[in-house]
Protein backbone atom coordinates (compact mmCIF):
# COMPACT_ATOMS: atom_id res chain seq x y z
CA UNK A 1 0.00 0.00 0.00
CA UNK A 2 1.26 3.30 -0.92
CA UNK A 3 1.60 6.56 1.28
CA UNK A 4 0.09 9.52 0.79
CA UNK A 5 1.54 13.09 2.36
CA UNK A 6 -0.53 15.75 2.25
CA UNK A 7 0.93 19.26 2.45
CA UNK A 8 -0.84 22.23 3.87
CA UNK A 9 1.13 25.04 2.49
CA UNK A 10 3.93 25.59 0.59
CA UNK A 11 6.51 28.13 1.67
CA UNK A 12 8.32 30.22 -1.37
CA UNK A 13 11.41 28.45 -1.83
CA UNK A 14 13.07 31.58 -2.85
CA UNK A 15 14.16 32.32 0.65
CA UNK A 16 16.04 28.74 0.60
CA UNK A 17 18.03 30.17 -2.35
CA UNK A 18 19.20 33.13 -0.43
CA UNK A 19 19.83 30.85 2.55
CA UNK A 20 21.94 28.47 1.23
CA UNK A 21 25.27 28.40 3.17
CA UNK A 22 28.96 26.98 2.77
CA UNK A 23 27.54 23.48 3.03
CA UNK A 24 26.95 23.78 -0.55
CA UNK A 25 30.21 23.57 -1.74
CA UNK A 26 30.26 19.68 -0.40
CA UNK A 27 27.05 18.41 -2.29
CA UNK A 28 29.33 16.89 -5.03
CA UNK A 29 31.49 14.96 -2.35
CA UNK A 30 28.21 12.90 -0.89
CA UNK A 31 26.17 15.26 1.43
CA UNK A 32 23.19 14.39 1.90
CA UNK A 33 20.77 17.65 2.14
CA UNK A 34 17.67 17.87 3.31
CA UNK A 35 14.56 20.33 2.93
CA UNK A 36 11.65 20.00 4.73
CA UNK A 37 10.18 16.64 3.36
CA UNK A 38 13.21 16.50 0.59
CA UNK A 39 16.31 14.82 0.70
CA UNK A 40 18.98 15.01 -1.79
CA UNK A 41 19.90 10.92 -2.14
CA UNK A 42 16.14 10.28 -3.16
CA UNK A 43 14.77 10.22 -6.69
CA UNK A 44 12.40 12.72 -7.15
CA UNK A 45 9.39 12.88 -9.84
CA UNK A 46 7.72 16.56 -10.11
CA UNK A 47 4.11 16.25 -11.78
CA UNK A 48 2.24 19.01 -13.38
CA UNK A 49 5.05 21.57 -13.37
CA UNK A 50 3.26 24.60 -15.09
CA UNK A 51 5.66 27.36 -15.19
CA UNK A 52 8.42 25.14 -13.61
CA UNK A 53 9.35 27.64 -10.94
CA UNK A 54 9.08 25.02 -7.89
CA UNK A 55 11.61 22.59 -9.12
CA UNK A 56 14.50 25.01 -9.70
CA UNK A 57 13.82 26.19 -6.08
CA UNK A 58 14.46 22.41 -5.13
CA UNK A 59 17.00 21.75 -7.13
CA UNK A 60 19.36 25.22 -6.16
CA UNK A 61 18.55 24.00 -2.35
CA UNK A 62 20.24 20.55 -3.14
CA UNK A 63 22.98 21.94 -5.74
CA UNK A 64 21.81 19.73 -7.89
CA UNK A 65 18.69 18.27 -10.13
CA UNK A 66 20.07 15.13 -11.11
CA UNK A 67 18.31 13.26 -8.44
CA UNK A 68 14.81 14.77 -9.86
CA UNK A 69 12.40 14.72 -13.43
CA UNK A 70 10.08 17.36 -13.63
CA UNK A 71 7.24 17.18 -16.11
CA UNK A 72 4.52 19.11 -17.46
CA UNK A 73 1.54 18.56 -19.43
CA UNK A 74 2.79 21.28 -21.77
CA UNK A 75 5.06 21.13 -24.65
CA UNK A 76 8.31 23.60 -24.59
CA UNK A 77 6.51 25.43 -27.08
CA UNK A 78 3.26 25.81 -24.89
CA UNK A 79 5.19 26.98 -21.68
CA UNK A 80 6.89 29.09 -23.62
CA UNK A 81 3.68 31.31 -24.34
CA UNK A 82 1.74 30.77 -21.45
CA UNK A 83 4.55 31.17 -18.60
CA UNK A 84 7.13 34.35 -19.53
CA UNK A 85 9.55 32.72 -16.79
CA UNK A 86 9.46 28.92 -18.09
CA UNK A 87 12.44 29.50 -20.32
CA UNK A 88 14.65 30.21 -18.10
CA UNK A 89 13.80 27.85 -14.97
CA UNK A 90 13.56 25.08 -17.78
CA UNK A 91 17.56 25.81 -18.51
CA UNK A 92 18.42 26.15 -15.38
CA UNK A 93 17.16 22.83 -14.52
CA UNK A 94 18.95 21.23 -17.52
CA UNK A 95 22.06 22.43 -16.79
CA UNK A 96 21.60 21.19 -12.68
CA UNK A 97 20.88 17.52 -14.74
CA UNK A 98 17.22 17.86 -14.26
CA UNK A 99 15.44 15.66 -16.87
CA UNK A 100 12.77 17.03 -18.10
CA UNK A 101 9.77 15.52 -20.03
CA UNK A 102 6.67 17.34 -21.76
CA UNK A 103 3.44 15.80 -22.45
CA UNK A 104 2.87 14.22 -19.52
CA UNK A 105 -0.51 13.42 -18.53
CA UNK A 106 -0.81 12.55 -15.03
CA UNK A 107 -3.97 9.83 -15.83
CA UNK A 108 -1.11 7.90 -18.23
CA UNK A 109 2.35 8.74 -16.87
CA UNK A 110 2.91 5.16 -16.05
CA UNK A 111 2.91 3.92 -19.33
CA UNK A 112 4.63 7.22 -20.86
CA UNK A 113 7.66 5.97 -22.62
CA UNK A 114 10.54 7.51 -20.63
CA UNK A 115 9.10 6.60 -17.36
CA UNK A 116 7.94 2.90 -17.73
CA UNK A 117 11.05 1.56 -16.08
CA UNK A 118 11.60 4.67 -13.66
CA UNK A 119 10.98 4.16 -9.73
CA UNK A 120 10.76 6.96 -7.36
CA UNK A 121 10.93 7.48 -3.51
CA UNK A 122 8.60 10.82 -3.70
CA UNK A 123 6.16 11.82 -6.61
CA UNK A 124 4.83 15.66 -6.00
CA UNK A 125 1.86 17.71 -7.42
CA UNK A 126 1.84 21.12 -6.31
CA UNK A 127 -1.55 22.46 -6.57
CA UNK A 128 -3.14 19.79 -8.75
CA UNK A 129 -5.57 21.93 -11.56
CA UNK A 130 -7.71 20.62 -13.96
CA UNK A 131 -8.51 24.08 -15.89
CA UNK A 132 -11.84 25.31 -17.13
CA UNK A 133 -13.93 23.63 -19.52
CA UNK A 134 -15.80 26.98 -20.14
CA UNK A 135 -13.64 30.01 -20.15
CA UNK A 136 -16.29 32.64 -18.92
CA UNK A 137 -17.56 30.66 -15.79
CA UNK A 138 -13.76 30.45 -14.03
CA UNK A 139 -15.50 29.78 -10.52
CA UNK A 140 -14.14 26.90 -8.50
CA UNK A 141 -16.78 26.13 -6.80
CA UNK A 142 -19.25 24.72 -8.98
CA UNK A 143 -19.48 21.45 -8.73
CA UNK A 144 -18.61 20.40 -12.39
CA UNK A 145 -14.96 22.32 -11.64
CA UNK A 146 -14.96 20.01 -8.85
CA UNK A 147 -15.64 17.46 -10.32
CA UNK A 148 -12.60 17.69 -13.16
CA UNK A 149 -10.15 18.21 -10.30
CA UNK A 150 -10.90 15.47 -8.43
CA UNK A 151 -10.94 13.44 -11.65
CA UNK A 152 -7.47 14.66 -12.08
CA UNK A 153 -6.51 13.84 -8.43
CA UNK A 154 -7.83 10.27 -8.86
CA UNK A 155 -5.41 9.65 -11.64
CA UNK A 156 -2.34 11.05 -10.24
CA UNK A 157 -3.02 8.91 -7.29
CA UNK A 158 -3.71 5.24 -9.55
CA UNK A 159 -0.84 6.17 -11.93
CA UNK A 160 1.56 7.61 -9.32
CA UNK A 161 1.21 4.67 -7.13
CA UNK A 162 2.74 2.22 -9.33
CA UNK A 163 5.83 4.58 -9.77
CA UNK A 164 6.87 4.40 -6.29
CA UNK A 165 9.08 3.03 -4.82
CA UNK A 166 8.79 0.68 -1.81
CA UNK A 167 8.67 3.08 0.77
CA UNK A 168 8.23 5.83 -1.54
CA UNK A 169 5.56 8.73 -1.15
CA UNK A 170 2.93 10.26 -3.06
CA UNK A 171 2.40 14.47 -2.10
CA UNK A 172 0.16 17.00 -2.92
CA UNK A 173 0.31 20.41 -2.04
CA UNK A 174 -2.90 21.67 -1.73
CA UNK A 175 -5.06 25.01 -0.97
CA UNK A 176 -7.14 24.44 2.69
CA UNK A 177 -9.87 27.50 1.82
CA UNK A 178 -13.24 26.62 0.65
CA UNK A 179 -14.13 25.54 -1.45
CA UNK A 180 -11.04 23.29 -2.23
CA UNK A 181 -11.94 20.58 1.04
CA UNK A 182 -14.86 19.83 -1.35
CA UNK A 183 -12.18 17.67 -3.57
CA UNK A 184 -12.01 15.57 -0.63
CA UNK A 185 -8.60 14.13 -1.26
CA UNK A 186 -8.22 12.23 1.65
CA UNK A 187 -10.91 9.54 0.32
CA UNK A 188 -9.85 10.01 -2.50
CA UNK A 189 -6.44 8.62 -1.59
CA UNK A 190 -8.01 5.90 0.23
CA UNK A 191 -10.00 5.36 -2.87
CA UNK A 192 -6.92 4.76 -4.52
CA UNK A 193 -5.08 2.38 -1.71
CA UNK A 194 -3.29 5.04 -0.08
CA UNK A 195 -2.82 5.97 3.63
CA UNK A 196 -2.24 9.59 4.98
CA UNK A 197 0.38 10.35 6.86
CA UNK A 198 1.79 13.72 8.37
Amino acid sequence: MGKLKMKKSLKKCEKSRAKRNKTEAVFGWGVEMKIKHYRSFHKILLVGEGDFSFAPCLATSFGSASNMVATSLDSREELNVKYSKAMKSLMELENMGCKIFHGVDVHTMLHHPQLTRMEFDWIIFNFPQAGYSNIRCLSEKKQHHILLHQNLVKGYFKSSRDLLTRSGEIHVTHKTSYPFPEWEIENLAEEAGLYIFS
